[in-house]
């Protein structure tokens, strides 16, 4: 996989694909860090002279153009970010982008309108993500794949375009593919993995694989109910997915076998119902009442948590431990990431929710060795799967 400065980018249209893929409150962006992330790669092809046009996607508008998925928002912030203006096509290929890519002189940058607003960038479809990825191709002369938060979509603009584009990997996608490597190859021990987030289904896969690769496996949030039900527990309202049984029942049986420790909650925060306000009251693990659901690990399983970070060399996390959105119930997430900040390893949030909880509770991200910005791609790599946008850049 070459990287950007192999490319002789000079009066030259390069098309970047970046993850630009923020969480918005109406037109506000609560949350600009992949923005500041794709910006050093944007920023280095704008200072060798190239015309950029950046193109990303935002939520899931499902093929037609959807004003509450519009990118505009994000064109002005990332022109603040880099200290210059950003041409906006309010389109994505028809005249507005042809005119906004035709008049780009060196060094300046455009953005496409949302991609996903084009039926052709997400169809199952080669033909049809083909068409997409032609007319797409025909604004530059090179592609910069730099959206690692995308690189496990076959999507046109991820892994059609490059098929069809001189092409390079951005510094943003070699960062992030050089830290999962240090993860998945050759971790330095104690390896320990921090998962979280609401189901057990969305980890299944990872938790197989790494159930091979680490030392320890901490859970928390709301799939730990799944695990404290498999072990014969009584979950009261709590998040339960009870196909997943059997499955997980599956998991502990293996961790025994091959001497891999699975720590799980002691303590709850359990509440009434799910609300910010709710009443809630911590309650052992193994009770919680009938009719109360938990929202957050305790201050136990806090310490607990702490303890088994505390020799680790290698830590990844994945999934808040509660609900760190409502503030009574975001001390659980609060205490590993700062167990995280204070510990010698090396550590890496994996993207997604866990990284909108660092800056959501005012942690300092330099505090961590790697933020990822792909939440889905960097759980799908350590499951060892075929990331099909890295796999087109390495042709």
């Amino acid at each position: 996989m070459i990287g950007i400065d192999e490319l002789d980018v000079k009066g030259r249209s390069v098309f970047v694909r970046s993850d630009l893929n923020v969480p918005l409150d109406g037109d506000t962006i609560t949350d600009d860090g992949r923005i500041r992330a794709s910006a050093p790669t944007i920023k280095k092809l704008v200072e060798r002279g190239a015309k950029v046009i950046v193109g990303a996607h935002l939520g899931r508008p499902k093929g037609q153009p959807n004003p509450k998925y519009s990118l505009a928002p994000v064109a002005r912030r990332l022109g603040e970010v880099l200290g210059q203006e950003v041409a906006f096509a309010t389109d994505v290929v028809g005249e507005s982008a042809q005119a906004t890519v035709a008049g780009l002189k060196e060094g300046q940058v455009a953005l496409l309108e949302n991609l996903r607003f084009e039926p052709g960038e997400e169809s199952k479809d080669d033909a049809v993500r083909g068409e997409f990825a032609d007319k797409l191709a025909s604004f530059a002369e090179l592609y910069v794949g730099d959206g690692f938060g995308a690189v496990h979509r076959k999507h046109a603009s991820v892994y059609d375009l490059p098929k069809r584009l001189p092409h390079a990997a951005g510094d943003l996608v070699r960062a992030e593919v050089e830290v999962l490597k240090r993860l998945t190859e050759n971790p330095v021990r104690p390896y320990v993995v921090v998962l979280g987030g609401a189901k057990v289904s969305d980890k299944i896969g990872v938790i197989a694989n790494l159930l091979g690769k680490v030392d320890r496996l901490l859970i928390g949030g709301g799939m730990a109910y799944t695990f404290l039900k498999a072990q014969g527990h009584e979950v009261g309202g709590s998040l339960l997915q009870e196909d997943q049984l059997d499955q997980v029942r599956g998991f502990l049986a293996e961790a025994a076998e091959r001497g891999v420790e699975i720590v799980l909650p002691v303590d709850v925060v359990a509440a009434t119902h799910f609300a910010a306000d709710a009443p809630h009251e911590v309650v052992d693990a193994t009770a919680i009442p009938a009719d109360r659901q938990g929202l957050d690990i305790g201050p136990r399983t806090r310490e607990l948590f702490a303890a088994k970070l505390a020799d680790a060399k290698t830590v990844f996390w994945n999934g808040p431990m509660g609900v760190f959105e409502f503030d009574a119930f975001a001390g659980g997430t609060r205490a590993i990431a700062e167990a995280l900040v204070k510990s010698d390893a090396f550590t890496v949030v994996g993207g997604g929710d866990s990284a909108a909880a660092v800056r959501r509770l005012g942690l300092p991200e330099d505090g961590f060795s790697h933020i990822s910005t792909g939440g889905g791609a960097s759980l799908e790599y350590l499951e060892c799967k075929k990331l099909p946008g890295l796999a087109a850049l390495e042709e």
